[in-house]
């Protein structure tokens, strides 16, 4: 093993090489719809590694990717998933950056620059190249290996949880984004469409008669009832603040925000319908079923207290599988079990290579990882990177990391994949 790893610090350049190939595919998120070629030379390279690959759309131009590694007893042994996303953040405007966003470049400061190093081509590549060094010098997995090049995470989108309705499953996954080496769980996110709607359109010269005395027509503006919601949900996110927590996140993380507010015709109508975008963060002991529920339960009631939404209740749409298509998106927690085996080999493999313990906490952001939790599979996030740098200009990793990753990721896989099932 220890010809592996000394192995990899020695060809660290060929490593750089994988990631400066991937960083010049422009697989920005949004646009989307431009991973093909990306994943073409994804699909490639995991063949020349042995790799059995399943290609499939999830959109139109763009596919996942998944290569299969058969262990050599894998009936007996522990298997594996790697997984990462090939899409990266947008770039927009890139007179800012000081070098070109989809050319590697390394900096005066010696760190490489470009879309996606961090979040997290960074990643991908450096456990790609810890798979090529084991294959070269003949270190068998007994495990299966799954490897997964998935789109559309920065998009909210679901190549992941479509690689998992495709049957994908392990004994553990490690999702490989920008973790800067810590091993993690996170919250989870859930968007959801709160709409009030009136089943009858009012002109402006009515609204007298739906608000002053003897005016007797039972009407409402829709965008003044959606105040009302807002302010109940303000309550409910004042309450999760002051009775929930969680270790490792800061008191009140766990928010209600409403992003967006569409409402109303024409200055000359009552609004008769408004809808509100909201987005919800929740910790990691929490599903977003139950997040759905308790929002729900809590608007619905206040609404059976209004005389007008009593008649007329707010309706619920949650989550999507696409911000880009359908304006919704869910990435469910993951509640870290830092008992389980594959982690605590994970974490012997930090310690072999580091001489120190690994720092163990919980993400600020989300990732995919919440989806193997929510399919029942225990998962960890652990990948170079700082998250500062993520969708950041001038995106940019320490070439150090990258390295000291993918000698623990050598390390974790040759221990792991020949670990014998109880």
């Amino acid at each position: 093993m220890e010809r592996v790893v000394a192995a990899i610090e020695e060809r660290r350049e060929e490593l750089f090489s994988l990631l400066k190939t991937m960083i010049s595919f422009p697989t920005v998120s949004p646009p989307a719809r431009n991973t093909d070629a990306a994943q073409t030379w994804m699909a490639e390279k995991l063949r020349s590694l042995g790799f059995e690959v399943d290609r499939w759309t999830v959109f139109p131009g763009d596919d996942n990717v998944v290569g299969t590694l058969k262990g050599t007893r894998s009936s007996k042994t522990r298997s594996l998933i790697i997984n990462g996303h090939i899409d990266v953040a947008e770039v927009g405007d890139d007179s800012g950056w000081t070098y070109p966003p989809f050319s590697l470049t390394r900096g005066r400061d010696g760190r490489l620059y470009g879309r996606g190093v961090a979040d997290m081509k960074g990643g991908l590549a450096a456990s790609l190249f810890a798979i090529q060094m084991l294959k070269e010098y003949g270190v068998e997995l007994g495990g299966d290996l799954i490897f997964q090049s998935v789109i559309g995470e920065e998009a909210g989108e679901a190549g992941t949880l479509s690689a998992c309705e495709r049957g994908y499953s392990a004994d553990y996954a490690v999702v490989v984004d920008t973790s800067r080496l810590h091993m993690q769980g996170q919250g989870g996110v859930i968007t959801g469409w709160i709409t009030v709607e009136s089943p009858t359109t009012l002109h402006d010269g009515m609204r007298a008669r739906t608000i002053h005395a003897g005016g007797g027509v039972h009407g409402a503006s829709a965008i003044e009832k959606m105040m009302k919601v807002i302010a109940v949900l303000q309550e409910l996110e004042r309450h999760w603040a002051v009775m929930k927590r969680y270790p490792g996140f800061p008191p009140g993380t766990n928010t209600i925000n409403p992003a967006v507010i569409e409402g109303g015709r024409h200055a000359a109508f009552l609004a008769d319908k408004c809808a509100l975008w909201i987005t919800v963060h929740f910790y990691p002991n929490e599903s977003y079923e139950e997040i759905v529920q308790e929002i729900e339960r809590h608007v619905l009631a206040a609404a059976a207290a209004d005389p007008w939404l009593r008649n007329h209740p707010p309706t619920f749409r949650w989550g999507g599988r696409s911000m880009i298509e359908e304006r919704g998106e869910i990435f469910p927690s993951l509640e870290l079990d830092v008992n389980h085996p594959a982690l605590k080999k994970l974490r012997d493999a930090y310690e072999s290579q580091m001489h120190r313990m690994p720092d163990v906490d919980m993400s600020s952001t989300v990732t995919d990882a919440g989806w193997f939790a929510h399919a029942g599979i225990p998962a960890v996030i652990f990948g170079p990177g700082e998250l500062s740098e993520a969708h950041a200009v001038n995106e940019s990793v320490d070439p150090d990391e990258l390295v000291r990753f993918a000698q623990i990721m050598a390390r974790f896989l040759a221990d792991w994949c020949n670990t014998p099932k109880e």
